[in-house]
């Protein structure tokens, strides 16, 4: 078994491509579970992002591990493992294990490196035999009986004379790897039974047997499958689902040094890959590396004027190369300019190895037969010669294998010539070929220019490509398009019998790309996929139309869509360039719009994210954000985000790692609870945590909350500067471990030995109900500790005379560091709960009535009315449209609420005062100019409008008719929230972002009403 498995042949089966496998290997990353996919993506990108989320909550399993119960432990961002103990609960034994992974990912290679580690004595050294059994190969006796004694023994003869009861008696393996290529029917409801491994039945009914226990219940099964063949298998008779998501970025760069022996070769090749985005995406296949290495090794020993290549289409056909050049021996030591000789000579059987690949690839089709490349016309003799593009399974010492079975290198080069072929056939007008991709009837592009019938064809195979269910046309387009290319063409010479003048038909494709990547239906997955597809044709003006839109400082006046959305946020993530900050108000689009911008923060400094119902997979994109090695996001900002406790619990487990790197972290209004507190305060109590400033303004955390996050503030490992308010200051006392009332000089020295000990430089606790009694404390802990302290807000609360003296003291003691003291806004309606604190009174301004309203009730409610009524003439008067302003400024931070009734749309809104009034035009209508914000409000829906700009707000299931209104006007944010009628909770609607340049007026309106629709200030 040693010397069978020790070796790994990579391309053609020859001396010179034999390797060591313990030279090369480099540690796969296979997880416990499954992920969570999306069907629609081609499964290579679809693991390429499931391997960078997996990293949230898997660890990593050793392949020799895979039969071994591990409880897998996170501490730090480290990983600990224990392995079964003598006492407690039995832990299930794990029998059978089934291992997924996507094709090329590695699952034959760690089945040989499970198996040659066992040979060479390192590992599972319980294990007495292991049995390997490739379905390729079982596929070949499918109809032939057997015991599984006399199968075992064809195909490991050396145990022919072994003893039936050592079955039993000893401990086996049995290694089942590719059960997607099989083709042998997998009963298990109506399967026979069989119990003795003498019995003889067909091949399919002794694998069901040792699949569901009724054969050597004992043994151990490994089970390896692509995805889409893994539901052969009833769950029942599965112990433990693990999948291989292949190379991590580190592992990349540790696969190319151990693959290429010269160093300063695997560092080009490495940088080379790592600034080709679309490769490096590619390369956490190892057969994807391994194709890379090959290929960029050659072009660098040569060290001529050969391009590098850029793209996979360009990667592939220089791999095509590298193949031809091994077949053809003779050609090795002539220039590159025989390359054209080389392929003209090959042209032949590539262009039916092509037609091959395009025909298996419509039939799903991986594995293929003689009869299958004799229907393409391939003389199987000569096939043979090219096993580096198609790898033929023959083994000789075994009448077993008489049948020969092929497939290519990796289902991606079978694509890539699938994609040839195509073209290939639009070159020559084959229509019969391209009918798959061609309208309905296509009988008429017979007598159509080659130029019409490229465009297209390509335009067919982007929508096929879109309508796919599994994607797995993804890759198949993209080569199509690359191909298509002139250059590529020109690569290609030889093998083309003609080219074809493509600019045009490109030029076209490429707007037709641009057009389904903007609209509002495309999935995230399939327009990142089509933005690949303009790298590959080497097409930047979609990323030039997105660069200048970022770059403006305008807001957009077009709305963005949500496919245009997943494009920016791709972009970004692939730019070279780290971003200074991502701030999703800058970007005019719908909810859903929003959310797919959010991976775009995993190469951003700063990401604002405030008000835009994030879900759980966004908060989980922030926290594999966080856990990654070498991201740069330093701040993060969430307000205004109703968060579940899952959902925080996630963003904590990222602040936890110890690649986390955030320094600022900022939840207002984000639903937090003691669940999160305990989870902050354990980040905090990390070594490395680095978090200077925690803002938890306006949550409701209660003093067992609070009680939980002073454990992390007090830690010696605590690096928080900037600690924003809690929450009542019942709450701080509680942080401070002090009673709120009497406070004696012992409680005092307790209340000053944490502020010390937190290192505080600022201390917000604006809008916390701190009273003069809050103001005593402080102050006779400063006095007694003088701490860090520098800053002190306590703006918004209700501190007193005697509160203010006592702490304003503090500034004129020479001992103490305090410098900055804020307690504006003060007074006794401060010190009521929530937003309440900072309600505001406001009266509806008589000279801005429009005539059609009337005002009641002092002048707090408007009400539409048919028949006009008596103001005088006044300059503020809005004669056009149906508004009306109030008479107070609203600065600061301002709370009010609008109760509207009626039919029709009322409008709850906030303007400048230099608003025009005259006329009936955009500039004077709420939310149609750049000097009035509002929110519509109907019995049907809500809409937020600035600008001309709209957002349709999803439909509350529980809603009222009553809205609050919140202004933090220094802070550049209007939001809006439903309130509950029975309970006064609030609900968020909307957040504007803005920077406001003068003093604020609420304002109300409407639009197509009924007579005795009204709203209400309150």
């Amino acid at each position: 078994m040693k010397n069978k498995y020790e070796s790994l042949f990579e391309g053609i089966n020859t001396q010179e491509n034999k390797t060591l496998l313990n030279q090369i290997y480099t540690q796969l990353y296979i997880i416990e579970g499954e992920s969570e996919s999306v069907d629609e993506e081609h499964e290579v990108l679809q693991m390429e992002k499931t391997l960078r989320k997996q990293l949230l909550q898997d660890i990593p399993i050793n392949c020799s591990d895979i039969f071994k119960n591990i409880r897998a432990v996170m501490a730090e961002g480290v990983r600990h493992t224990e392995e079964k103990e003598d006492k407690g609960p039995e832990m299930p034994k794990l029998r059978t294990v089934l291992t997924k992974g996507i094709a090329g990912i590695g699952k034959t290679v760690s089945v040989q490196k499970f198996i040659l580690d066992w040979a060479e004595g390192k590992s599972n050294q319980d294990v007495d035999f292991m049995f390997v059994l490739p379905f390729r190969e079982l596929n070949l006796i499918k109809d032939e009986q057997y015991s599984l004694h006399t199968l075992l023994c064809n195909f490991h003869p050396e145990i022919k004379d072994l003893a039936l009861r050592t079955y039993d008696t000893h401990k086996c393996v049995f290694v089942f790897d590719g059960l997607d290529e099989s083709t042998i029917p997998l009963n298990f409801l109506e399967c026979e039974n069989i119990f003795n491994i003498t019995t003889i039945s067909s091949v399919n009914v002794l694998i069901t047997n040792l699949f569901k226990g009724e054969l050597l219940s004992s043994a151990l099964i490994w089970i390896t499958s692509r995805p889409a063949g893994t539901s052969q298998i009833p769950p029942q008779y599965i112990n433990r689902l693990t999948e291989i998501q292949g190379f991590t970025d580190a592992q990349k760069e540790e696969y190319f040094r151990k693959r290429i022996g010269d160093q300063d070769q695997a560092k080009k090749i490495i940088l080379h890959i790592k600034r080709v985005k679309s490769l490096h995406i590619m390369c956490h296949i190892p057969v994807f590396c391994w194709i890379s290495a090959t290929v960029l090794q050659k072009i660098i020993k040569k060290n001529n004027d050969t391009e590098i290549p850029k793209t996979l289409t360009e990667m592939y056909i220089h791999f095509m190369w590298t193949q031809l050049h091994t077949k053809n021996a003779k050609y090795k030591e002539k220039n590159e300019r025989d390359l054209k000789t080389l392929l003209e000579s090959s042209r032949t059987l590539i262009l039916k190895l092509a037609e091959l690949a395009f025909k298996q690839l419509m039939k799903g089709n991986v594995l293929f037969y003689e009869e299958d490349l004799r229907e393409c016309g391939i003389d199987v003799t000569e096939a043979s010669v090219y096993s580096g593009i198609c790898t033929e399974i023959f083994r000789e010492e075994s009448v077993l294998y008489q049948t020969k079975v092929y497939c290519f290198v990796h289902l991606s080069f079978q694509e890539f010539l699938a994609a040839f072929y195509v073209f290939q056939c639009c070159v020559n007008k084959d229509i019969e070929s391209l009918q798959f991709f061609m309208p309905q009837h296509w009988g008429w592009y017979r007598n159509r220019s080659e130029n019409v019938l490229l465009e297209d064809l390509l335009e067919g195979a982007v929508d096929k490509a879109l309508k796919s269910q599994n994607g797995h046309l993804d890759l198949f387009l993209r080569f199509l398009l690359g191909i298509t290319l002139e250059t590529n063409q020109r690569l290609l010479q030889g093998l083309l019998i003609q080219s074809q003048n493509s600019s045009k038909s490109i030029n076209k494709a490429v707007q037709y790309i641009k057009k389904q990547i903007k609209t509002e239906s495309i999935l995230t997955e399939k327009s990142n996929n089509l933005f690949l597809c303009l790298t590959e044709i080497h097409d930047q003006s979609l990323s030039r139309e997105i660069q200048q839109y970022l770059q403006s400082d305008k807001e957009s006046q077009s709305k963005l869509s949500p496919g245009l959305c997943s494009a920016i946020a791709f972009l970004m993530q692939m730019s070279e360039e780290v971003l200074d900050e991502v701030d999703l108000k800058k970007f005019n689009t719908s909810e859903e719009g929003y959310r797919r911008l959010i991976p775009a923060v995993y190469n951003c400094r700063k990401a604002l994210l405030d008000g835009y119902n994030l879900t759980t997979d966004c908060i989980e994109t922030l926290s594999y954000t966080l856990m990654s090695p070498n991201y740069p996001l330093r701040e993060l900002q969430l307000s205004n985000n109703n968060l579940k406790d899952s959902e925080l619990e996630l963003l904590c487990s990222g602040l936890k790692s110890c690649h986390c790197k955030l320094e600022i972290l900022r939840l207002p209004i984000c639903n937090l609870g003691e669940k999160t507190c305990e989870n902050l305060g354990s980040s905090l109590q990390l070594t490395n945590s680095i978090l200077r400033e925690l803002d938890l303004t306006n949550n409701d955390l209660h003093d067992s909350g609070v009680t939980l996050l002073s454990a992390g503030l007090k830690s010696s490992h605590c690096k928080l500067e900037i600690l924003s308010h809690i929450g009542g200051f019942s709450s701080m006392n509680c942080l401070f471990k002090v009673m709120p009332q009497h406070l004696n000089q012992i409680q005092v020295r307790t209340l000053s030995r944490p502020l010390q000990s937190l290192h505080f430089v600022f201390l917000k606790l604006s809008g916390c109900l701190v009273t003069g009694e809050g103001c005593s404390s402080l102050a006779s802990a400063l006095s007694l500790n003088p701490s860090h302290l520098k800053e002190l807000d306590l703006t918004y609360n209700h501190p007193g005379d005697s509160g203010m003296k006592l702490l304003s003291a503090r500034l004129e003691d020479p001992l103490c560091k305090l410098d900055t003291l804020k307690m504006e806004h003060a007074g006794m309606i401060r010190i009521k709960a929530g937003f309440k604190k900072y309600a505001c009174v406001l009266t509806l301004d008589p000279n801005t009535t429009h005539p059609h309203l009337h005002m009641s009730e002092g002048n707090r409610k408007v009400t539409w009315m048919e028949e006009q009524q008596s103001y005088p003439d006044h300059s503020e008067r809005f004669d056009g449209c149906e508004q009306v302003l109030c008479r107070e400024t609203v600065s600061g931070r301002c709370y009010w609420e609008a109760e509207w009734r009626g039919s029709g749309e009322s409008v709850v809104a906030v303007a400048y005062k230099g608003i025009n009034s005259k006329g009936g035009s955009a500039d004077c209508a709420f939310g149609y100019n750049d000097k009035s914000w509002c929110l519509i409000c109907s019995n049907e829906r809500y809409i937020a409008r600035h600008n001309k700009n709209h957002t349709f707000l999803p439909v509350l299931t529980s809603r009222s008719n009553r809205v609050g209104v919140y202004l933090d006007w220094p802070s550049g944010t209007l939001s809006f929230y439903n309130v509950s009628l029975d309970t006064n909770t609030l609900t968020h609607l909307y957040t504007f972002h803005s920077t406001f340049t003068e003093p604020l007026y609420a304002g109300f309106g409407f639009w197509a009403v009924s007579s005795g629709t009204s709203v209400r200030v309150r």
